[in-house]
């Protein structure tokens, strides 16, 4: 054969031979391909189709069941301590508190070089499993105010087996408060020492009397209240005042399950800055211009604080500020604090015939005094008189149900 093109001359190889030689490749291609790879049957083809479809139907159901999950709203049961197992826990938390307020409180007496009192040596000593009360009411009073004394052991202050019967049955202490005068041993201190061994109804404070240091004593009162009884609420009362202890009961238990109380009558007096006024507040200058009012705080003449606002100013009193006015202090040490402020006018009633009104129509106050006296005016002669048209019955705090 002649590989030759007709033109033979050139070398070239001819155009037929090159067609037919790219045929014959192309066939070689395509029986090397179906060896290899054979093509799935249609059935096969649709098996796989509907299987996908079906995974594809699946993962998108999950999705749309996830969405639908989060927009239902969420009902898992969240399973909430009871009303006991909550009162057990607040009883643990508040024995933690007070074993460390009487600790910190014991261990300042001793820095400062003041010998513990019996009292207060007993309860430290005592702290753990201590008896447990529901309020204690300190009355402030003076050295001076021995009738003003009397005239409160003779009407609403109960006496000797009865007051010991009120604590024990009823969980309510009652004290006079006191401190020392600046000489301690003094002839004034031997008076007090005499008062209460007659009467054993004193309490007495670590603090120098003055009429410019109430705030200082109404500090140290928490702080030994605290330290001395494990009470739910500390209440600080003048002498000048008349109380029904069992209605003070009945207003006080409607608040045992709220944290941090501060209750009384609530107001917010004028700051005087003019010097040998009545009230004059020193530093006037913190509380903006002249004329500007005080922040709102109880009045003075008897206000009530839980026992966690107690024990916060046992352990910071080092650091609390004291204005002039004791009932100014109180309330700027409750600033910034998650505290609820109460006003209650059942806590300030007016002497009769406003308390003798109430009384009648059955809404005896739980304290009544004279606002232009700030007390009962000459609280000594009328005390009896007050008791006697306003006072609840002699038996009422013990039968009362708190």
């Amino acid at each position: 054969m002649n590989w030759r093109g007709r033109r033979g001359d050139d070398g070239g190889v001819s155009t037929r031979w090159t067609l037919l030689l790219c045929i014959g490749s192309f066939c070689v291609g395509l029986l090397f391909t179906n060896i290899i790879w054979e093509m799935p049957e249609p059935d096969e083809l649709i098996r796989r189709n509907e299987t996908m479809i079906d995974e594809i139907k699946l993962l998108s159901g999950s999705c749309d069941s996830i969405k639908s999950r989060e927009k239902q709203p969420r009902k898992e049961i969240i399973q909430l301590p009871g009303t006991q197992d909550v009162q057990e826990l607040d009883k643990t938390i508040s024995n933690l508190e007070m074993e460390l307020a009487a600790a910190k409180a014991a261990q300042e007496s001793l820095l400062n070089g003041a010998p513990l009192s019996e009292d207060i040596s007993f309860k430290v000593a005592e702290s753990r499993g201590r008896s447990k009360y529901f309020m204690v009411i300190g009355i402030n009073t003076a050295f001076s105010s021995r009738k003003r004394r009397d005239s409160i052991r003779n009407t609403w202050m109960p006496q000797g087996e009865k007051r010991k019967k009120l604590e024990e049955e009823k969980g309510i202490i009652v004290r006079f408060v006191i401190g020392h005068s600046s000489i301690s041993g003094g002839i004034v201190d031997r008076a007090i020492e005499a008062e209460d061994k007659k009467h054993g109804d004193f309490m007495r404070l670590d603090h120098v009397e003055g009429y410019l240091e109430l705030s200082g004593k109404t500090k140290t009162y928490f702080a030994t209240a605290v330290s001395m009884w494990d009470a739910d609420f500390y209440i600080k009362v003048d002498d000048d005042v008349h109380v029904n202890i069992a209605s003070l009961g009945h207003v006080l238990s409607k608040l045992l399950m709220k944290p941090r109380i501060y209750i009384g009558c609530m107001k917010s007096g004028p700051v005087l800055s003019k010097k040998g006024v009545r009230y004059y507040e020193p530093e006037h200058w913190k509380f903006g211009d002249s004329g500007n009012k005080y922040f709102r705080h109880a009045t003075g003449q008897l206000y009530a604080i839980s026992k966690d606002l107690a024990t916060y100013i046992s352990i910071n009193q080092h650091v609390l500020h004291k204005y002039i006015n004791e009932d100014v202090s109180l309330g700027s040490w409750f600033i910034g604090l998650d505290v609820e402020h109460i006003d209650d006018r059942r806590l300030c009633c007016g002497t009769p015939p406003d308390c003798e009104w109430k009384t009648q129509a059955g809404n005896i106050c739980a304290a009544s005094f004279d606002w232009t006296c700030s007390g009962i005016c000459n609280s000594v002669d009328r005390m009896k008189e007050v008791h006697q048209r306003c006072g609840e019955s002699e038996n009422a705090p013990f039968e009362a149900v708190f």
